[in-house]
Formats: structure tokens, sequence, C-alpha cells
């Protein structure tokens, strides 16, 4: 039975959703996946086009912002904080918690930026991704980083992110070299990018790489998803699950992770992580056959396009209030600066990937060019600033 659906389904286009439901068990994956190398995905037009003309028209998207912008962006949160009385953040932590300052444990999880060149510009993107963006990590340091991970044992992951990470040089250069290491590797996927012309090869080799692919969804509908990541990312975002779905990942028995991001379309904080995914599970197993393991909430940070929007909004004050306000002790101990080093494209090491946006290097200085292993990171002094209320509010953000 099995032999003669596999020598069928090469020939004939079988229905995801039915296909789904037929195929369970890891053998049953391990056939299909022979099989979907002999489909011919089919041919779409690249979303840059489109992406140009959203940012020709928003001035918000079309450049990022200077060193001297960055700083105002900064006084602008301060100014926030004092109108509403409100402490840095380190300082508010020592008062809440008699914490004095925030300290590294081991590093478990290496996150690298390997370049900011993306095919869309989102409003909530806090690196200022976009077609226009050129900055790229180069093989001199993605082969040191290489080096330094095989001596730095504590490290479980490598979380690789960009710009859409795919489309950098490096990607398959660190992904392979990881994996041969036996670490987990998480790709930060917008989705979109597998169906860019020229990435047809994306989706089997994270299948047969047994990357993990931690993707962007904002929302189960496409008016939502379109305001906030660009016309037409919905109905690509979901054909990029579907070919996901069809290598296996996100399905029983498959051993390949398909986890989904959320983050709100304005200044709120996230709802509960486990009844957002229920309802993202019936949305999107009802409308589309689509299947996925986990489900992620991030709170938007009041930095970069977003801190704009609320700055043009006039609610800057009061949605760093609400994240003041919702301020969660419990979060600190499991906060994902304690075990992260963050890289950028340039080798400089930050505390996490929302200071690396706003150029805050970690304390000691370093790239990591100079390191022969993240060992030494251990119980040095995290760099926090006024934005870090985002990753404790609420639940915190994961």
């Amino acid at each position: 039975m099995m032999l003669a659906w596999l020598a069928a389904s090469t020939l004939v286009w079988t229905p995801p959703l039915q296909r789904r439901r037929a195929l369970t068990s890891s053998a049953a994956w391990e056939c299909q996946r022979a099989a979907v190398r002999c489909v011919a995905p089919e041919q779409e037009q690249s979303l840059i086009p489109d992406t140009l003309k959203e940012m020709a028209a928003d001035a918000s998207l079309a450049a990022p912002l200077t060193t001297r912008e960055r700083m105002e962006e900064r006084k602008l949160r301060r100014r926030a904080l004092d109108a509403i009385g409100v402490p840095s953040f380190s300082d508010f932590v020592t008062r809440e918690t008699g914490e004095e300052v925030l300290l590294k444990r081991s590093i478990t999880l290496l996150q690298l930026n390997v370049g900011l060149f993306c095919n869309q510009a989102c409003t909530h993107c806090h690196v200022e991704s976009s077609p226009k963006r050129t900055e790229a990590m180069s093989e001199e340091l993605a082969d040191h980083i290489l080096k330094v991970l095989a001596a730095s044992p504590s490290v479980r992951t490598v979380d690789i992110t960009g710009g859409a990470p795919e489309m950098s040089p490096q990607f398959r250069k660190l992904v392979r070299g990881a994996h041969a290491l036996g670490v987990e590797v998480i790709d930060r996927c917008n989705l979109t990018v597998l169906l860019e012309p020229g990435m047809e090869w994306l989706p089997q080799f994270l299948a047969d790489e047994g990357v993990r692919i931690v993707a962007s969804l904002p929302c189960y509908s496409e008016e939502n998803v379109d305001k906030q990541r660009g016309n037409k990312v919905f109905e690509r975002s979901i054909k990029g699950l579907q070919m996901l779905n069809e290598r296996g990942f996100g399905m029983p028995g498959s051993g390949l992770h398909l986890d989904l991001v959320y983050n709100p379309g304005g200044a709120f904080l996230p709802p509960s992580q486990a009844a957002l995914r229920e309802a993202y599970a019936k949305q999107l197993d009802d409308n589309f056959g689509i299947r996925f393991n986990d489900l992620f909430t991030m709170t938007n940070m009041p930095i970069k396009r977003f801190a704009d929007l609320l700055a043009r909004e006039k609610r800057l004050e009061e949605y760093m209030h609400l994240l003041v306000t919702s301020f969660n002790p419990a979060t600190l101990s499991e906060i994902m600066c304690r075990e992260l080093a963050s890289v950028g494209f340039d080798g400089h090491v930050y505390d996490c990937d929302f200071n690396y946006a706003l150029a805050m290097p970690h304390g000691l200085g370093i790239n990591i060019m100079e390191l022969t292993s993240l060992d030494s990171l251990e119980q040095a002094p995290i760099t926090t600033g006024s934005h870090c209320y985002g990753c404790t509010a609420g639940a915190g953000s994961s």
C-alpha cells in the first residue's frame, strides 16, 4: 500500500490535508520526504518589488536610524518614564527584588545575526531589516564562530536570525557546522523567503539538517498580518507553512519542529500563550490544513520602528506605563539574557538581540573574534536599558 502511494505521489499531486492525515509515523514521513524531493514547487515572483514600493510610500520604513536618532529615541523613552515617575530598569529591579545587577549564567544559547538583508520590511522589526540593507556576516567570522562554538560545551542551541537569515551567504555553513557539533539549530524564518526565486533549495535543506524553525506569523488573519508585515505576506506565509508541512515540519512523528511566533499588532501585551496556541491551531488547521508544534508570544519592544510608531501616535508614555505596571519579578530568573550571547553580523557581542538593535554592547565590550570560548561570559554583568521592561512585563517575552 505504501509503495503504491509513494509511486503515485511522484506523479500526481495529493492535497496536503489528505496526505497529512494519511501519514503520521516516522517511517511514513521518511517515505514522504523522498517523494517531495521529486515535486517541483510552483514558481513565485519575488516579494522584494512590493516591499520596495511600500517603503517608498512609508517614510517610517525607508531608512535605519542614525546614531543621533538612536540617542534621541532613548531620550524619548527616558522622558516617558520620568513622566510617570519610574526609575531606570536597573534601579527598578534593585528596588523590587533587591538584586543589584543582573548577571550571566553559563551560555546555553548563541544567537547569530548573519545580516540585515530581508525581502520584507515589517513595522515591528527592531533591527530595521529590508531589501535595502546590505550588512552581512563574513566567511572569516562564520568560521571563527564555529571554532568558538566547538570550544563552548555549555551551548546547546544556535539561533540564526537576520534579516532573512537564509539569504545570507553564511547560512548553510553555520547550519551544517553547528549540526555537525550536535547542537540544535533554530532558523528564525519569515516564511515568505521560502517562495523567493533562487530559494527552492531551502525547505529540503532545513529538513535534511533537522533545523528547528521558529516562524513569524503575528496573526491568523490576512488583514492583521499584511498590515504589520506587508502586502501579500499572509498569503505567502500560508504557502510557506504548507511547504514545510509537506516536508514533515510540525507533523506528528516527523521529528521536525515548526514553532510560530505571535507579537501584538499594537500597543498592548500578548494574551495567554496557551489559549492563543489553541486558537491558532484551530484556525490554521480548519482553514488551511496546517499543523505546527508550539506558539511563542513576543512583547513588542519600544524601540526602532515600533517606537517611532508609538511616538507618532503619541502613545509612547502610555505604552511604557503599561510595561512598567505589568512588571513581573518572576520573569527575572528566566529572562533570556541570563544564558544568551548575541553576536552581530560584525562579530560584536551583545546580551540580547534588542541590545544589538540599539547598539548597546555587552559590558565587556568585546568582539567574538577576541574569544576562544564563551565560558568567559559567565557571571558578567548584563547591560540593561528602559526597553528591558518589555521582557519583564506580564508572562515575559519568549
